[in-house]
């Protein structure tokens, strides 16, 4: 769950894969057929809606009722330089508008928003404490201009209210604590850390402070999510291999950076126990979420095109198999989460934006 502007800036190389939205090049644009908002094969999807235009508009979640959104945005023509989070009530009829309010604080860069079950808080990551301002772009040509992530030490995790008042801050470790969802039941949160020296993942207990560390390979561990009934848990990571592999991932994770060449699905009991790599597909497997059914997966991926891109959505089973591709845009669809009572679907593309690189958020009706 990094900022989405990160791939923007490297996706023309060999994507690597984040919880960040692809954006092609005009070039690329250009060569594309004509720009659509419901492509034909797309027959899981009925009553497609776009609820924002312009912008990067990323990781759009679901609030236990179903009503409303949380999603990050940045926006350099509305002022908003660096992704800040915003909550927005779902439109019902057609001509109501998608009016969404700031929640976070307005400074600092933000990411990885999640509500939780009662409606009125969320969590999310934000650098403000230690800056007002938004934290430096790596550069790249210094990596061969790889694409790469950085990993803020000034991320830390907080609890706010639907007015944007922080009530708790839930992390305060020295390093990158990001990325969190929350269980089910709303008592445990799981994130991604690097303060053990490696990317990796904690379960906290919300009410205690108390929290175990459930991955310990190296590589990046993120993107975690819980099942609908709690009893599982699922997420993206990188498993460099070779010594090759190994000596630049720990060269970048130095340097508070990482670039994940390739990332597979992984599952586990929501305890962690029974850790298992479920896809072994190649290229960028991220943002995986199960199905209402807590069996089912949904996840984004560009392993069928060797240069990078397209992302789609892809259904697969709770073992990897029996994979069926969900979604068709040309340059990008990921982000995608089932609404609680599984009805309806949001995720965030870069279709139907008249040619430009902005990526949006869409809701639609979910068809079996």
């Amino acid at each position: 769950m990094i900022s989405i502007s990160w791939i923007f800036a490297g996706a023309m190389a060999l994507f690597s894969g984040s919880d960040v939205a692809y954006k092609p090049s005009k070039s690329v644009l250009a060569g594309l057929p004509g720009d659509t908002l419901h492509y034909p094969e797309e027959t899981h999807f009925k009553n497609l809606r776009q609820l924002t235009f312009g912008g990067d508009n990323a990781e759009a979640y679901f609030s236990y009722d179903g009503k409303y959104l949380i999603f990050q945005k940045t926006s350099k023509k509305e002022g908003i330089p660096c992704d800040q989070i915003f909550i927005g009530k779902i439109p019902v009829h057609p001509d109501e508008p998608f009016v969404p309010k700031l929640v976070s604080k307005g400074t600092g860069r933000t990411t990885c928003a999640y509500w939780l079950p009662d409606g009125k808080h969320f969590v999310y990551a934000s650098t403000h404490l230690e800056s007002k301002d938004c934290p430096t772009v790596p550069d790249r040509s210094k990596y061969g201009n790889r694409y790469i992530w950085p990993l803020y030490e000034s991320y830390d995790i907080f609890m706010a209210d639907t007015n944007g008042v922080i009530v708790k801050q839930l992390t305060n470790a020295k390093g990158y604590d990001a990325e969190a969802t929350i269980s089910p039941d709303g008592k445990k949160m799981i994130y991604t850390s690097d303060k053990d020296g490696d990317l990796e993942l904690y379960i906290m207990d919300l009410k205690s402070g108390k929290e175990k560390r459930i991955t310990h390979t190296i590589g990046y561990d993120g993107g975690a999510w819980f099942s609908p009934d709690g009893k599982k848990i699922i997420w993206r990571a990188s498993r460099p291999k070779t010594p090759e592999e190994i000596s630049s991932y720990n060269e970048l994770l130095a340097e508070h950076l990482v670039a994940p060449t390739n990332m597979e699905v992984f599952t586990a009991n929501a305890d962690g126990s029974n850790q298992q790599q479920i896809t072994t597909l190649g290229q960028a497997n991220w943002a995986p979420v199960f199905m209402p059914d807590s069996k089912n997966i949904l996840f984004a991926s560009n392993h069928e095109y060797k240069r990078g891109f397209p992302f789609n959505l892809y259904k697969m089973d709770g073992n990897g198999n029996n994979r069926i591709k969900i979604s068709r845009d040309r340059g990008f669809d990921a982000f995608a989460m089932f609404s609680y009572d599984g009805k309806k679907l949001v995720f965030c593309s870069n279709r139907n934006n008249g040619g430009t690189r902005d990526t949006n958020i869409f809701v639609a009706d979910w068809v079996d």
